[in-house]
């Protein structure tokens, strides 16, 4: 069941958290949400369960929400511009941005960032020019946040990967040849189906696909 915000509890909210935020008509604003949105923020939760609860099966890795990434602030700056061959300016916002605190072999811990892409298959993979979003758009904006240093100078974050959970192998296949297209930051890339992602208690333990097409850790 999927549940919205009411006015009703937007006022308690606003009572007991002084957070002026929530002085908008949600009733409005919930029934102005399309299938296609709610599809996919559900995809989103769904894939966030699934590290949640592998995390809670494991002794060496703890999932680091977006809320403590971005110390404590609600509204999360996880959104950046880059510029792709001096003439495109393409916006960044990931469908999720979270970390892991995994243990090392000395007992000392190492956090590794993730940007999530939740692919429900239903965006093309590649199209004629930069101006029409695609896939592979995604894939050149990420590939030039690292390559121009965004993620340390906006995030402070010493590297960080692309997870993507995909909607089948077939379209898996299809990002995966995308991506291999990439001049460079290939290892950036890892990719999963999705019926094989929920169905799994462990996800350090699975094998992932890189940029490259490449079996692959996820750390």
């Amino acid at each position: 069941m999927v549940y919205g915000l009411g006015s009703r509890g937007a006022t308690l909210l606003e009572q007991r958290r002084g957070d002026d935020s929530c002085k908008l008509r949600w009733s409005e604003k919930n029934r102005s949400v399309g299938r296609i949105f709610l599809e996919h923020a559900l995809f989103v939760s769904d894939i966030m369960v699934t590290l949640e609860l592998s995390c809670r099966n494991s002794t060496r890795m703890r999932l680091v929400s977006p809320e403590e990434l971005s110390n404590g602030k609600r509204a999360a700056p996880f959104r950046w511009k880059v510029t792709i061959d001096k003439r495109f300016k393409l916006g960044v916002i990931p469908d999720r941005v979270f970390a892991f605190d995994v243990e090392n072999g000395s007992g000392s811990r190492n956090r590794v960032f993730f940007f999530l892409e939740a692919d429900r298959g239903t965006m093309p993979v590649k199209r004629r020019t930069l101006s029409q979003t695609s896939f592979f758009r995604k894939l050149l904006a990420y590939e030039a946040t690292w390559s121009q240093g965004h993620h340390r100078s906006l995030f402070g974050f010493n590297r960080f990967r692309v997870m993507t959970v995909t909607s089948s192998p077939e379209r898996m296949k299809s990002l995966v040849k995308a991506c291999s297209q990439l001049d460079r930051g290939h290892g950036l890339f890892l990719f999963f189906n999705r019926g094989d992602f929920e169905n799994t208690a462990d996800i350090s333990s699975k094998v992932w696909v890189s940029g490259k097409g490449e079996a692959s850790e996820l750390f």
